[in-house]
């Protein structure tokens, strides 16, 4: 998250500060989560991804959307009209980096919805495709064989976190939650695709580490604010 103390939410008596530079009164702890999923967004974001995200009610999010508007800390504006009915509203946090990298998560959305139009076995294929990227993202780390599978799992849960998924690890690190995703407008709509590359990387950086991926998971969302990651290993 961006050192950036415009829209850091309330945390120790004070209340947050606005874009405008004026102090405001402490956020509720629902609507500064809501916040801090903004701001760990790479591209602006649908109402509908945030309520998939949170596991919140539409209108509550609505609700609080409306709020962190009206009060400076997130900006909104309507998507480039696509078909038939109003063009949604785009989300992002006041004084965030979203912009600064628009082009790769337009990309990686366009990317996600070729596949899940083209391909037989769209999740199959993104895996596949994840498998890939793990590898090589853990051999750009120096990964070596892991003394152990717990080892191995701390590795990948440390890969994930340096990829921005805010990764929250049991003791062991096999049950994992990330409470951050950096797609996540593309996962809430071609989470097929998405999440099976997610996963695929999982595997992929597991095996390089020396561990067998065998019955890795991935839930998507399967809890408000986090989706699960479940890393069973055994050694190779």
């Amino acid at each position: 998250m961006e050192n950036n103390q415009a829209a850091i939410p309330h945390r120790h008596g004070y209340g947050p500060v606005s874009s405008t530079g004026r102090s405001r009164a402490p956020l509720s702890r629902s609507r500064a989560a809501l916040l801090e999923t903004l701001r760990a967004q790479t591209e602006p974001i649908t109402l509908a991804a945030l309520v998939s995200a949170t596991g919140l009610h539409a209108n509550t999010v609505r609700e609080h959307l409306e709020a962190l508007v009206r009060d400076g800390f997130a900006h909104r504006h309507q998507a480039a009209p696509a078909g038939r009915g109003r063009p949604a509203w785009l989300y992002q946090a006041a004084g965030s980096d979203a912009a600064a990298a628009p082009e790769y998560a337009g990309l990686a959305a366009t990317l996600a919805a070729t596949i899940h139009r083209n391909s037989s076995s769209p999740h199959e294929d993104a895996v596949t495709a994840g498998l890939e990227w793990g590898h090589q993202l853990a051999r750009t780390r120096g990964a070596e064989p892991a003394p152990s599978p717990a080892a191995a799992r701390r590795e990948v849960v440390s890969l994930f976190d340096e990829i921005g998924f805010g990764p929250r690890a049991d003791s062991r690190s096999t049950v994992v939650r990330l409470t951050r995703c950096p797609l996540l407008e593309a996962a809430h709509q071609y989470p097929d695709v998405v999440c099976g590359v997610h996963l695929g990387l999982a595997q992929g950086a597991l095996e390089e580490y020396g561990a067998d991926p065998e019955g890795t998971e991935l839930r998507p969302f399967s809890e408000p604010g986090a989706c699960r990651l479940h890393l069973k290993t055994r050694p190779r």
